[in-house]
């Protein structure tokens, strides 16, 4: 099995660094070894490591881990994009957030990054009509990591929800490629519609903490909604909005404010 490890490592380079970075983490706190050991360093791929994690986390009494690994397993099987996906995620948490200093550790620590991978298998199933168990891995990734995403959400690759609590994202949401959200931001209805009802948002689109986008309305891409902003109508692209209700105040700041994570408004071109 080692033997194993090492030549997919080998041929992996995300892959290998996620595994030195895992033996030096056993070095340097031994009582961490076992966790180690059995996130990362049993497993010979991200995918394996990915799918125990996921099982660990989400298990209880009413659906056991050893269920919740094949499952997890099929899907990585599967649906290449998903792992693609996951992928793209880890990169954009270990490139956009500061406190993030080792590829390991989105995958052993950071809620935002389990989450979004426990949605990004709830929507494989949603979308292969087991709907029931999709609900299943929405209640328990809502009530282990405090994130309530719905499984038919359309959610792009290369996503950062930093610190990520209290996060809701509804039903007919779409979240683009390369986006980063922070905690407390609903992407949510505004009243008991039953059809597309939930915001479109963008490429590279930048969250504040507690923004609330509500309604089938659309964020332009590469725009940026401040901090404890309630936006209720369309966001035109490359734009700063903020407020209750959100008002445009100037540019977007920059080509990628969902990477620069820059939030001040003070650099908004032509700001109000």
């Amino acid at each position: 099995m080692a033997k194993t490890r090492t030549n997919i490592t080998e041929l992996d380079p995300v892959w290998q660094r996620i595994t030195a970075e895992a033996e030096q983490a056993v070095q340097d706190e031994p009582l961490m070894g076992g966790l180690v050991h059995a996130c990362v360093l049993h497993h010979n791929s991200i995918e394996r490591a990915l799918s125990y994690r996921f099982a660990a986390k989400l298990s209880s009494n009413e659906m056991s881990m050893v269920i919740l690994r094949e499952i997890a397993d099929e899907v990585f099987s599967e649906a290449p994009e998903v792992v693609e996906a996951a992928r793209s995620d880890l990169m954009a948490v270990f490139e956009r957030d500061p406190a993030c200093h080792r590829l390991l550790q989105p995958i052993l620590f950071f809620k935002g990054y389990q989450a979004v991978q426990a949605y990004r298998i709830g929507n494989w199933l949603w979308k292969q009509g087991r709907t029931d168990l999709a609900y299943f891995i929405q209640m328990r990734t809502s009530e282990i990591f405090g994130i309530d995403i719905h499984p038919a959400a359309t959610i792009g690759k290369g996503i950062m929800i930093d610190h990520a609590h209290s996060i809701v994202i509804g039903e007919t949401a779409v979240v683009g490629d390369n986006v980063s959200m922070l905690h407390s931001v609903t992407l949510g209805g505004t009243g008991k519609e039953e059809e597309d009802r939930h915001p479109k948002i963008g490429d590279g689109v930048l969250i504040g903490a507690g923004a609330k986008v509500l309604g089938n309305i659309s964020v332009g891409h590469c725009s940026r909604v401040a901090a404890g902003s309630v936006v209720l109508q369309d966001v035109p692209p490359c734009s700063t909005v903020a407020g209750v209700p959100a008002k445009i105040v100037g540019a977007a700041g920059c080509d990628q404010p969902a990477i620069e994570m820059r939030q001040n408004l003070s650099d908004c071109k032509g700001a109000l």
